[in-house]
């Protein structure tokens, strides 16, 4: 069928052309007018069809198939991060309009829109060592597709990479720069450079506490944590994937050419009138170097206590213990949960000129000025408890140890609270109770702990709801007894609201909000302590004692409409 086609018609056509007029697509004046014009324009016989409108591009296509018993296939339903990459050379394709779909043995199946152009087949035979296997496709979206793929990865950047902004690197006085010079020129990449830049601020502007830069197989994503929840921006090219981490690496004072090993580092970035400070982490993964920014915003330990959301008794016990001489405060809860920004709020309020304060952390977050800082460095044999011990010799007021990780420093921690000092500190447990336990089954002697812990608050951060678009809840009386309200607290005066999402928030939240178990050491718990009590024991004195747990607080968030049930069921459902 298909040879008989070509055969009838006249010879100076091509072979879609003869296929045409012979299938009764096409005239035959038409056709050798259209051949005429292909070859003075130095342009396919197919594409000058189609630009003509005399047939469809999927009619031509359905028309080939048929004749010449070919298979026809669309590429919308082509995942193209999927194709084999470097099988034949990009000129080779955009010259005679193909695109490699797979190879089988020694088979390779091309797409194309002209299966009758012997030249391309001879040319990638004698490039690839294959047979060609033809597969049909509409020509106006292969064309498109291919523009895509020769666009090279810089122009996609620039197209993602708006320029309307000013971001300049400030001098990082952390680790020392490493030799870079023979390698920094690679990573000079101006697209490069402005995407980094407008994620950057892109990330600032979303109020993001993370960026994470993910390469896999086929694709490379860039996803923000933003009031607690990833979601993913952007999905650049994965050819910068190398270049973006060696750009983020040379400005973290990183070692560029170690990829093989996870990496931590800073930077200092200048973002208008105020610079801010972002960790990087990097580690290795199958595809790439998988990074993550924190963003160090030095301003949120600024903004006083009244910000971070305590309620007012729980404020009065805080405040309380923080001005008391010595003695062990202890903030607990999983990483994420805000308790280096309520540590330094604490510190700042102690941040007198008569005061001496000296932090060890793992990395230091927050810089504020009048505090003495000092980075954990385990290479150097700088662990928390060498910097504890060296610290109990600088006539320190306050000490806060980023993590109580281990016997020994614990051990030095409650030494120092007993001697004198006011001991900061975090731990990761569920609620303040445990607190306790925890540290009995890390070694430390109950008449230590009782001795010298003088409060622990647990807390949690929970999504604050979009007063711009929060509307009532229909939450059924049931369902309000079951989340923790009792009988008396469901008496009318209150609404609960519930999220519904604006242009102005994300799902109908916008910021977080703290919800916090303060309890301070009692007399009665320091004997349950003392008779080694379990933290059930212990949550029941407190309890007693008038200390709301981490969902009744939560609830109280709910009541004044703060936030919704939902999320608090959520973030406390231990």
């Amino acid at each position: 069928m298909a040879d008989s086609l070509l055969a009838d018609a006249p010879g100076s056509l091509s072979g879609v052309a003869r296929v045409l007029v012979n299938a009764g697509k096409l005239d035959a004046r038409a056709a050798e007018t259209l051949t005429r014009t292909a070859k003075e324009q130095k342009r396919s016989f197919v594409s000058t069809l189609v630009q003509s409108g005399v047939i469809e591009p999927g009619e031509l296509a359905h028309t080939l198939s048929k004749a010449l018993a070919v298979p026809v296939m669309d590429l919308a339903a082509l995942d193209v991060e999927r194709l084999p990459k470097g099988v034949i050379d990009k000129k080779l394709s955009a010259q005679y309009q193909v695109l490699v779909l797979s190879k089988r043995g020694n088979r390779l199946f091309v797409a194309g829109a002209d299966p009758t152009d012997q030249e391309a087949i001879e040319r990638i035979k004698f490039a690839t060592q294959l047979t060609p296997e033809w597969v049909i496709v509409e020509q106006d979206k292969l064309a498109k597709l291919l523009d895509g793929l020769t666009a090279s990865a810089e122009e996609q950047l620039s197209a993602l990479a708006s320029s309307d902004f000013e971001f300049d690197s400030t001098e990082d006085v952390g680790a020392p720069q490493p030799d870079t010079n023979d390698v920094a020129s690679e990573v000079e990449d101006a697209p490069v450079v402005r995407f980094l830049q407008k994620m950057l601020i892109d990330a600032i502007n979303a109020r993001a506490s993370d960026l994470h830069f993910e390469p896999y197989e086929y694709n490379y994503r860039v996803r923000f944590r933003v009031d607690g929840e990833l979601r993913e921006v952007t999905q650049p090219p994965v050819a910068i994937k190398d270049k973006l981490a060696s750009r983020i690496k040379v400005i973290s004072k990183l070692d560029i050419a170690e990829k093989r090993v996870p990496q931590d580092g800073r930077m200092k970035l200048k973002f208008g009138s105020k610079a801010i400070d972002f960790r990087v982490s990097t580690l290795p993964t199958l595809f790439g170097e998988k990074i993550v920014i924190r963003i160090l915003d030095p301003s949120s330990a600024k903004l006083g206590i009244e910000a971070l959301g305590y309620e007012a008794i729980e404020k009065e016990r805080l405040l309380n213990a923080i001005r008391r001489p010595y003695g062990m405060v202890l903030v607990t809860g999983p990483t994420g949960s805000g308790k280096t920004v309520s540590l330094y709020t604490c510190l700042n309020i102690l941040n007198q000129p008569g005061v001496n304060i000296s932090t060890v952390e793992d990395p230091a977050e927050i810089n504020l000025p009048g505090i003495n800082q000092v980075n954990v460095n385990d290479k150097a044999g700088l662990t928390f408890s060498a910097a504890l011990k060296a610290f109990l010799r600088q006539d320190p007021d306050v000490i806060m140890v980023g993590e109580i990780r281990d016997l020994e420093t614990a051990d030095i921690a409650i030494k120092a609270a007993q001697t004198g000092h006011m001991v900061m500190s975090t731990l990761h447990t569920n609620d303040a109770p445990t607190t306790l336990t925890r540290l009995m089954n890390m070694g430390v002697p109950p008449f230590n702990i009782a001795s010298s812990v003088i409060l622990i608050t647990a807390q949690r951060l929970a999504r604050r709801l979009c007063d711009n678009c929060k509307v009532p809840a229909d939450i059924p009386r049931q369902a309000l007894l079951d989340a923790g309200y009792k009988e008396e607290d469901l008496d009318g005066t209150w609404t609960p609201y519930r999220a519904v999402g604006c242009s102005a928030c994300n799902n109908g939240y916008k910021g977080r909000l703290g919800i916090y178990q303060v309890m301070p050491i009692s007399e009665e718990i320091q004997r349950i302590i003392l008779n080694q009590g379990t933290a059930m024991d212990i949550a029941k004195q407190a309890k007693r004692e008038g200390v709301r747990d981490l969902r009744e607080s939560g609830l109280v968030k709910v009541k004044a409409g703060l936030t919704s049930l939902e999320e608090v069921i959520s973030v406390t459902n231990e």
